[in-house]
């Protein structure tokens, strides 16, 4: 088993992590935008930056799972774009993974969805993203390989929490009435997709927490933990925000976990925002306590 991964990131570091568990000696070989480089856990990194052609040598050669975390843009999926040949021509290549977002649902004014909801997304993001879906599919398919689409919730975890901005001054407490967003701690994007590699799982998946909640009280849960008081509430039509964080705004649904769960036989390690939370805020204290 050799693993190549486009997007050696936040989500793709805890997936080689998870890995590396299953099997210490497992290569390991990812892209990164910058130069090529090598790391800890048997990494090798290329760059590729997605405007173009990249040199793997014989490493995407001879890959037998290749996992895919990089964003599409207009056109689509950038990896498809330049190296679909060198997919094509993998000698033993036996399994496809691709990290998608719930974005490509769209608005469902805060019901529950499953993944035979129907793909209506309200943001460019959205649409690119069930753009590059078809695309995979359509490779996929022409290839005869598995292909493992998981739509990600908001992710966070460890450096990217409640905490960090609630420390920096930047968290902020929009309250717009009936709005939820589910989430997802990074650990369990890393278990859940090494065993959907191990297991070579094809098809389409969503992975989000077991408990949608309102953005505020997330916020205020985290100011809590740490002794530090929230910021005050603002209502959603007077806040200041980013064109881009007001687009999250305009959908509403809550994500089913159901199938990855029972497909898999596994439960998530953090199954709200309340046990992630308090996992990172452990590792935090932690580190800071002296050998």
């Amino acid at each position: 088993m050799g693993v190549f991964i486009f997007g050696y990131g936040y989500s793709a570091t805890a997936t080689a992590r998870a890995l590396h568990r299953h099997d210490p000696d497992l290569s390991v070989i990812g892209t990164v935008r910058g130069g090529a480089s090598s790391a800890a856990d048997a990494l090798r990194l290329h760059a590729f930056d997605g405007t173009r052609s990249s040199n793997f040598g014989d490493d995407l050669a001879s890959a037998t799972h290749v996992l895919v975390s990089i964003p599409p843009d207009a056109n689509g999926d950038p990896v498809l774009r330049h190296h679909s040949a060198d997919l094509a021509a993998a000698r033993d290549l036996r399994w496809l993974g691709y990290f998608s977002t719930v974005g490509v649902y769209g608005d469902f004014g805060g019901a529950w969805i499953d993944e035979t909801a129907e793909t209506t997304p309200t943001s460019a993001r959205g649409r690119q993203r069930v753009l590059a879906e078809a695309q995979w599919r359509a490779f996929a398919a022409e290839r005869g390989v598995p292909l493992f689409i998981l739509r990600l919730a908001g992710i966070y975890g460890p450096g990217r929490s409640t905490f960090g901005k609630l420390r920096d001054d930047t968290a902020h407490r929009i309250v717009k009435p009936g709005q939820v967003f589910n989430r997802i701690h990074v650990e369990d994007i890393g278990r859940i997709t090494a065993r959907a590699a191990i297991e070579t799982l094809d098809g389409t998946f969503n992975l989000a927490d077991d408990e949608p909640a309102p953005p505020q009280d997330v916020v205020a849960y985290a100011a809590d933990m740490i002794g530090v008081a929230p910021p005050p509430e603002v209502a959603f039509e007077q806040a200041e925000m980013s064109p881009m964080a007001r687009s999250f705004y305009a959908d509403n649904k809550r994500i089913s976990n159901a199938a990855i769960k029972r497909v898999l036989g596994i439960e998530l390690l953090y199954p709200t925002y309340r046990e992630g939370l308090a996992a990172i805020l452990a590792e935090e204290r932690q580190s800071t306590e002296p050998a």
